[in-house]
């Protein structure tokens, strides 16, 4: 058994109650490599901004389980060397089995997400229990979810979108004793959230999707006062990568997310926490395939993989500033 508190981490609970008290939102962004990590770290240590380290089931066979841990002490100690100490928690992100969970609790995570969605309610919740009550032996938080959104981003897979209903917020909450709940409300996973035809065009021509449920936040909010909410699949899909990629020679068309002053509507509300992991991907992606088209003779992945990083500390530092506010609150 491995705690968190031995690599240097905290879980997410009194970060939340940070959060709703000041109207922003933590960041809660995937990685699968260093490169990623390392920008995660220095964008957050630069806007002195708490941050979660997500880390999906796939991500976690990617990266081995064993390196995942030096990486998270790692990640402690390189905000420390950049010279501000941020809180850092590392979250299961989609786990799909209480065995899931159990593993990474006694690998060092601090958090865990157990995702019951997609089975019926009462499953869901006793699912969801079994985990929330093994976690807490060992003071790790848990999301579960209500709900499910659309779209696929690693193992996570739907066709349809079921909107998280208001009335069983309360009754699943109090049965499961979930320190936080991802809901449905309008966003889904993935780079194509929305199909053309569900989209208008604004003035500059650019798509643009269906608005949010916020009233259907707005009254889970009155049914669960004070409660962390968060919200799944909130990549905003920035055009300018989806240009740069289309440009250099690959294929995303029809890429649409979710506008980035909804999710900034978003954060000041019960909502503090918002996912983000596609957008770190087309970040990456357009910088390497515009390597590749401008030096076709490179071949050095530091060349590549460098620049890739610094595009995606940029945008993550534009994010924690404009859009989930928490920019400057540690």
């Amino acid at each position: 058994m491995l705690h968190y508190k031995e690599l240097g981490l905290v879980n997410s609970r009194q970060l939340f109650k940070d959060a709703m008290k000041g109207g922003y939102a933590i960041p809660a962004f995937n990685f699968n490599n260093l490169e990623q990590l390392q920008a995660i770290i220095s964008a957050c240590v630069e806007t002195k901004s708490p941050v979660i380290l997500q880390v999906s089931k796939g991500a976690r066979k990617y990266a081995n389980q064993t390196l995942l841990q030096y990486l998270a002490k790692g990640a402690v100690e390189y905000a420390k060397e950049l010279g501000y100490q941020i809180p850092i928690v590392l979250h299961l992100d989609h786990g799909d089995s209480f065995e899931t969970c159990k593993s990474c609790i006694e690998t060092g995570f601090s958090s865990v997400m157990i995702d019951g969605s997609h089975f019926p309610y009462e499953e869901n919740v006793r699912l969801t229990k079994q985990v929330v009550e093994y976690a807490h032996q060992f003071d790790v938080t848990v999301e579960g979810e209500l709900g499910v959104l659309a779209g696929i981003e690693d193992e996570v897979s739907s066709e349809h979108t079921s909107y998280t209903r208001p009335e069983e917020v309360a009754d699943f909450v109090k049965k499961t004793g979930v320190d936080s709940l991802a809901i449905s409300i309008g966003t889904s996973h993935g780079a194509y959230k929305f199909k053309p035809e569900q989209c208008t065009k604004n003035a500059k021509g650019v798509l643009v999707p269906p608005p949010l449920r916020f009233d259907i936040l707005q009254e889970i909010e009155k049914r669960l006062p004070g409660f962390p909410i968060v919200l799944h699949g909130a990549s905003s899909v920035v055009p300018e990568y989806v240009n740069m990629i289309n440009n250099c020679g690959g294929v995303m068309e029809a890429a649409v997310g979710i506008p980035e002053e909804e999710l900034r509507h978003a954060a000041t509300s019960a909502v503090c926490k918002i996912n983000v992991d596609s957008d770190g991907r087309l970040a990456m992606t357009a910088k390497i395939r515009q390597v590749f088209k401008e030096q076709p003779k490179e071949f050095d992945p530091r060349k590549y993989l460098g620049v890739a990083r610094d595009e995606l500390k940029k945008m993550m530092i534009e994010k924690n500033k404009n859009v989930f506010g928490s920019a400057g609150r540690y």
